[in-house]
């Protein structure tokens, strides 16, 4: 089991930035490539970010590609125990939603799932709120 605890949410202006982090732990018996996906109120579950376990593929929503940068930190041997985030410039009032990290195990060191179907360890989720 991995666990997953988002931080970081908050309530900004557009044009501003925050910059979400997703904590792992728990035992890890394979490696996880991590994405990010947001849920705004009425509308489906989207994935915004992914990053694949070895940290050498990257994939962007195109609604955020050149303002969001995904990140892991690889201080850990474990690529389940680092730690994933978020950096968001140029915040939009679209951008609100509630942002959820995500975890799926993979072999593959360039996976990067956009699916949420196959990720199995999400976290509890942050808010972001973006006004105009």
């Amino acid at each position: 089991q991995v666990q997953l605890v988002e931080s970081g949410g908050g309530l900004v202006q557009a044009g501003g930035s925050l910059r979400l982090s997703c904590a792992a732990s728990g035992r890890a018996d394979s490696h996880y490539s991590e994405g990010w996906f947001r849920q705004a109120p009425g509308k489906e579950r989207e994935i915004v970010a992914g990053i694949s376990w070895s940290g050498t593929r990257l994939y962007y929503a195109d609604s955020v590609k050149g303002r969001f940068t995904i990140s892991r930190d690889n201080a850990s041997r474990d690529s389940a125990k680092n730690t994933v985030y978020l950096q968001m410039n140029s915040l939009k009032p679209e951008d609100t939603a509630v942002y959820f990290c995500a975890a799926a195990a993979d072999r593959d060191p360039w996976a990067v799932p956009v699916d949420g179907g196959k990720y199995e360890f999400w976290g509890q989720g942050t808010q972001v709120t973006v006004s105009s």
